[in-house]
């Protein structure tokens, strides 16, 4: 496996085909290079704008995205880059994936914000940590109101810089059209799962269908059909490999976000850096919640249909408590569920690699791309059950 270090140097250089990475896990670690350059530079130009925003605001975006991450959308670009043909040169390909991260920092941002979550990769959510400075600083008005506000804009920079990473970078490939519509299509899917999320928690629904939709929206297509396909695209794939390519990754990717269902239900918080049952404590609707509730409904089991009704917490209770929430994992288990999905995630992780095999790529990506899909759904069987991919 390349050096960590010549990855990096690579990435920065635009090195020949001799010093690229060669590995995603390569791919992985060098981005981090890219990725600081950027930010260094953003730094500096919000500094000349305003130094409060700049150490506030941008800083925030920078600390966010350097603290890291699983950098999954990475790894799949890497592959998909080299199962159309890709060699050679790296930068470009890192520079995209630097922007996807920074991508990925806007959505979790928001989403921690929307679903009110405390804690993300082990440390303060960003909106709590900027109520955590308002208090500290006795400052005026709802911490609260303030750190919701400032979270949207620290989310926002980060979408910003995504956008200007991607479009310098698409204006100077010779594939750049394809490569734009491909960030185009995610950037709006990302949106509408989201809307889709909050709706769906909203009216209570429990539908299988909505369910597949919103995990497919909000998180398969952008954590791995579109990275495939963004990488693909900077090799100048034709169109049917593109199609092929994001069958296997909406597979693999919805494989991924069943895997974080179940890791928010029952993961270890000093794992997954977030804390357990947040997902239950607001009833979000999951293929997990779905898959539950249909079969306690077929069992007659009266009791894990009360505990995962949508009104179990009481009218107008904005969250469960604890006792709720343990009835809801004992519904999980009792009614089967969390076993369908664990067979559910073999199913569609092996549909996954057995589609990325039909598109041509050489043996060496297709190993790569199997070992990645096992660790990032939580297969890979020395991972005892920690769905993370650390390069």
């Amino acid at each position: 496996m390349l050096d960590t270090r010549t990855a990096r140097a690579g990435a920065a250089d635009g090195a020949g085909p001799g010093e690229a990475p060669y590995g995603a896990g390569d791919a992985a670690a060098a981005v981090n290079g890219v990725l600081a350059e950027h930010l260094a530079a953003r730094l500096v130009e919000a500094g000349e704008v305003d130094g409060l925003f700049a150490q506030e605001v941008a800083g925030r975006v920078a600390e966010f995205v350097e603290r890291g991450g699983k950098r999954l959308r990475t790894a799949f670009l890497w592959c998909g880059w080299r199962a159309a043909g890709g060699s050679g040169s790296s930068r470009t390909v890192f520079r995209v994936a630097a922007a996807l991260e920074l991508l990925q920092a806007c959505a979790l941002v928001h989403d921690d914000l929307m679903d009110g979550s405390p804690v993300r990769r082990g440390a303060p959510a960003v909106h709590t940590d900027f109520a955590g400075a308002h208090r500290a600083g006795r400052m005026k008005g709802s911490p609260d109101a303030y750190g919701t506000a400032a979270a949207v804009l620290t989310g926002d920079l980060a979408l910003a810089w995504a956008d200007d990473l991607l479009t310098d970078t698409a204006l100077g490939s010779p594939h750049g059209r394809q490569l734009h519509r491909e960030w185009q299509a995610m950037r709006t899917e990302m949106v509408a799962g989201q809307y889709r999320d909050i709706h769906a928690q909203a009216v209570g629904s429990s539908g299988m269908d909505e369910a597949v939709t919103v995990a497919t929206l909000k998180s398969a297509l952008y954590t791995v059909a579109r990275p495939l396909a963004l990488g693909a695209s900077l090799a100048g794939a034709a169109p049917g490999a593109l199609d092929a390519l994001r069958s296997a990754g909406r597979c693999a990717g919805l494989a991924f976000q069943l895997r974080d269902d179940l890791l928010g239900a029952f993961g270890n918080p000093a794992v997954t850096g977030k804390p357990a049952g947040e997902d239950l404590r607001g009833r979000k609707l999951t293929y997990l919640l779905a898959v539950a509730t249909e079969l306690a409904a077929a069992a007659h089991d009266e009791d894990a249909v009360d505990a995962l009704r949508p009104d179990a917490a009481g009218p107008g209770t904005a969250a469960r408590s604890d006792e709720a929430i343990g009835r809801m994992r004992a519904a999980l288990e009792r009614t089967g569920a969390r076993a369908v999905v664990e067979a559910r995630i073999a199913e569609l992780a092996a549909m996954s690699v057995s589609q990325f095999g039909a598109t041509g790529a050489d043996q060496h990506v297709r190993r790569e791309f199997a070992s990645l899909v096992e660790r990032a759904v939580g297969t890979a069987p020395e991972q005892d059950g920690e769905s993370v991919w650390k390069p």
